[in-house]
């Protein structure tokens, strides 16, 4: 998306934020920027930039694969009552040394067909899950660097390929994802046919006592047929107002195609140990159904803490 699109859409979000306005118009469109952000002189294009290509919440996870930390596992399967028919739950710590990972399982607890008779997840919630947050053995060679590295599906294929597709969803909410049929382009928010669809707002706020932005993505009201192309619910991420981190982000997606359909919605927390940003609380619950595979119904929260190096 160019750079006067998000312009726009930012300056009208602080027309919204705040009373007074100046108008201005670029290449012919009429938009807003409040006085009051002239008087503060906000570094407003550099969070533009922050919100498009922020990697913060991404690195986040990474700095997991390289740090020691105990997590409880909480995994529940739900049929369509709503009544849990499997679960996991337990207790982990991951330990790093000699630049590799390993995972104990301190304590866990398991109910209904969680495992298959082979000790493999039983159901994709589960396979997701433990993509993120367990170890498998021994991992080496890993580290926490962003720059050139990047989720793609390029050469896999079946539950490989959609476990990339869904970290892409996760890591990267708002932007394209190949290999989706019917949706990939849709998940754009920060085009020109996503600026018809959503509305943006940007506030200040307070977050668990830290002074932050929230930038908050809903769809436009009255959209008539277009309400077919809408693809977020809702999304609202906080970043930290000196920094620019993302100290948590919540939201909703759903969409209902011929051969597939999903409800999802998540909510993450972060925290610092030391120099480096990490999730502390991570909570999912997802419905969601593929042709051939029947509906899955499944919620999940991490719980993080004891981080060392």
């Amino acid at each position: 998306m160019k750079t006067h699109v998000l312009l726009i859409i930012f300056l009208t979000v602080f027309n919204q934020c705040f009373g007074q306005d100046t108008t201005i118009v670029i290449e012919g469109k009429k938009t807003y920027l409040p006085e009051v952000i002239i008087r503060n002189n906000l570094d407003y294009a550099k969070l533009i930039k922050q919100i498009k290509e922020d990697t913060t919440f991404h690195k986040a996870f990474k700095n997991l694969r390289v740090l020691n930390y105990t997590a409880y596992n909480d995994i529940k399967m739900l049929d369509k009552a709503g009544k849990i028919k499997a679960s996991l739950f337990s207790k982990t710590q991951q330990n790093r040394k000699n630049s590799c990972r390993t995972m104990d399982i301190l304590h866990e607890e398991t109910s209904g067909d969680f495992y298959d008779n082979n000790h493999d997840y039983n159901y994709t919630t589960g396979k997701l899950y433990a993509s993120l947050f367990f170890t498998k053995g021994k991992v080496c060679g890993e580290n926490n660097i962003i720059e050139g590295s990047t989720i793609t599906t390029d050469d896999k294929k079946g539950i490989d390929k959609h476990k990339e597709q869904l970290k892409m969803l996760f890591f990267n909410p708002g932007k394209k994802i190949k290999g989706i049929p019917f949706i990939g382009d849709k998940l754009d928010l920060y085009d020109e046919q996503a600026y018809k669809l959503y509305d943006y707002k940007l506030d200040e706020v307070d977050y668990h006592g830290i002074n932050c932005y929230s930038f908050t993505i809903t769809p436009k009201k009255d959209l008539g047929t277009l309400l077919d192309n809408v693809i977020v619910d809702g999304m609202t991420t906080w970043f930290d107002v000196k920094s620019l981190e993302v100290l948590g982000r919540n939201y909703t997606l759903s969409y209902k195609a011929g051969v597939y359909d999903f409800d999802v919605s998540m909510e993450v927390e972060m925290t610092h140990y030391q120099d480096l940003l990490v999730p502390k609380v991570l909570r999912y619950k997802g419905n969601w159904s593929v042709i051939f595979k029947g509906r899955e119904r499944g919620m999940f929260t991490a719980t993080l803490f004891n981080f060392s190096k």
